[in-house]
C-alpha cells in the first residue's frame, strides 16, 4: 500500500512539472502585427508644428518641442540583398516613414502609437539620428539618454549619430546600393570600423564614457552630399551632456592612432622637399604611453608605432629608389602626423573635452593623486585642460606598391 502510494505522488509531482511547459506561447505577437521601428531622427520641431495632445490636452508647457521621423519596416516588402526585392514589388516603398511631434522621446512615441495600428517595438532598432542642435541641447540629450536607457528593447550596439543639418533627411536617403536607407547607414559605420576608418564607439560605448570621470564621450558625425550621399565627416564630442565641438574626418585617423585601434585605414596625401608630392596609406597602429607625475601635475607621453605602404609619387624628376629617400618620406610623415595629433590634442583640451581617456590613465597608474584631486569629473575636464602631453610617432614604409606620375 505504501509502495503505490509513494507511485501517485512521484506520478503527481511530474505531472505537475510538465504543466507549465505544455501552455504553449501564451502571449505571443507575430512579427507581421509588430511596427518593428528600424532607425530615428530626431530634431527641433519647426515653429509651426502642432501637439497630437495624445498624452495631454493642449496646454502650455515651458518645454520646446521635438520631431521625431520613425522608419518603420513594412512586412514582406524588406529586400534580403541589394539585388532582392523581398515578396512584393520592386517598386513598393520597404519601409513606412511617419513623423511625429512631442515634448520629450517618450512623449513622441506616444504620439507615434497613436498614428499606427500595431504595437511598436524598438527590438531592431539600430540607427538613430540626432541633428547638432539636439545635440548642442544638455536638456534634450539628458532626456534622450534616460529614455533610451532605460527602454529594454534598445540594444546597446545601436549607432547613435549626430547630423550636420536636419537629421529627418537622412531617413529619405535612396542610395543605389541598398533599398533602406537604415540598412544603409548602418552597414556604412560597420563596415568604416571594419576597415579602420571609424571607432566601435556604439550606444552603450558612449553611455559608458559619459559615465566616466576620467573620459569624455563622442559620437559619429555625419552629413548628406547631393542627396543621396552619405559623409562621415568627423567625431562629435560632449561635454557635461552636450556636444560642444567636432574633429575634421582626418582627425578620426589621429584619435585612433593615439588608441592604437587597428585595421588602419586612413591615407594622407603631402609634399616631401625634393621628392614632390606622395600618397601613404597606414595599415597598423600601435599605442605606448606612459604616465607621471611631475611637480605635482600629471604629464602623459605618447609612442605611437604606425606601419604603411607608399601608394603614389608624382610630379617629380627624382624617383624613390632607395632607402634614404623612403626615409625622407617617413621623416615627413612623422611630422605632419605629430603636428596633427597635438592640434587635435590642443583643441579637445580647449574645449575640457577628454575624448582619449587620458584621466583613466592616471587614475589607473596613479590613485592616490586621483583620490586627492580628482571629486567629479568636471575636476578632470578642468585639469585635462592643462595637461601636459608629449607625442612621437615613427611611421615605417613596409611595401612600396606605389604608382609613379
Amino acid at each position: 500500500m505504501n509502495l503505490l502510494v509513494g507511485k501517485m505522488l512521484r506520478l503527481i509531482l511530474v505531472v505537475s512539472t510538465l504543466i507549465p511547459m505544455l501552455t504553449g506561447c501564451w502571449d505571443q505577437v507575430e512579427i507581421e502585427d509588430r511596427a518593428l521601428v528600424l532607425g530615428l531622427a530626431i530634431d527641433k520641431a519647426p515653429p509651426e508644428a502642432k501637439d497630437d495632445e495624445s498624452t495631454h490636452i493642449q496646454e502650455k508647457f515651458p518645454l520646446k518641442k521635438i520631431q521625431v521621423t520613425a522608419q518603420i519596416a513594412v512586412p514582406g516588402r524588406v529586400p534580403l540583398g541589394p539585388g532582392s526585392s523581398g515578396s512584393g514589388s520592386s517598386n513598393q516603398n520597404p519601409v513606412w516613414v511617419v513623423k511625429v511631434t512631442g515634448l520629450s522621446l517618450d512623449d513622441a512615441m506616444n504620439n507615434l502609437q497613436q498614428q499606427i495600428a500595431d504595437p511598436r517595438y524598438l527590438v531592431h532598432l539600430r540607427v538613430i539620428i540626432i541633428s547638432k542642435d539636439i545635440a548642442h541641447s544638455k536638456d534634450h540629450m539628458d532626456e534622450l539618454n534616460d529614455y533610451l536607457r532605460r527602454n529594454p528593447e534598445v540594444r546597446r550596439r545601436t549607432w547613435l549619430l549626430v547630423s550636420e543639418g536636419s537629421a529627418t533627411k537622412f531617413m529619405d536617403v535612396a542610395p543605389p546600393l541598398q533599398r533602406v536607407p537604415t540598412i544603409y547607414i548602418l552597414a556604412m559605420m560597420d563596415k568604416a570600423v571594419d576597415i579602420g576608418k571609424l571607432p566601435p564607439d556604439y550606444i552603450g560605448n558612449f553611455w559608458s564614457a559619459h559615465s566616466k570621470w576620467g573620459q569624455s564621450s563622442f559620437l559619429p558625425y555625419i552629413a548628406i552630399r547631393e542627396k543621396d550621399n552619405i559623409l562621415i565627416k568627423g567625431l562629435a564630442y560632449f561635454r557635461e551632456g552636450r556636444m560642444v565641438g567636432t574633429t575634421k574626418p582626418i582627425e578620426i585617423g589621429a584619435y585612433l592612432a593615439i588608441m592604437g585601434m587597428n585595421p588602419g585605414g586612413y591615407s594622407e596625401f603631402f609634399q616631401v622637399p625634393e621628392l614632390g608630392f606622395v600618397m601613404t596609406v597606414i595599415t597598423e597602429r600601435h599605442s605606448r604611453n606612459k604616465s607621471s607625475i611631475s611637480k605635482g601635475k600629471p604629464h602623459l607621453k605618447y609612442h605611437l608605432s604606425l606601419e604603411g605602404n607608399l601608394d603614389e609619387h608624382f610630379q617629380s624628376m627624382n624617383p624613390i629608389n632607395s632607402s634614404a629617400r623612403l626615409h625622407q618620406v617617413e621623416l615627413t610623415f612623422n611630422k605632419r602626423a605629430t603636428k596633427l595629433i597635438n592640434n587635435m590634442i590642443k583643441k579637445t583640451q580647449k574645449d575640457h573635452c577628454d575624448i582619449f581617456g587620458m584621466g583613466e590613465i592616471i587614475r589607473a597608474h596613479h590613485p592616490s593623486f586621483w583620490k586627492e584631486h580628482i571629486h567629479s569629473k568636471k575636476d578632470w575636464e578642468e585639469m585635462y585642460g592643462n595637461l601636459t602631453v608629449d607625442v612621437e610617432v615613427n611611421m615605417a614604409i613596409s611595401n612600396v606598391g606605389l604608382k609613379q606620375k
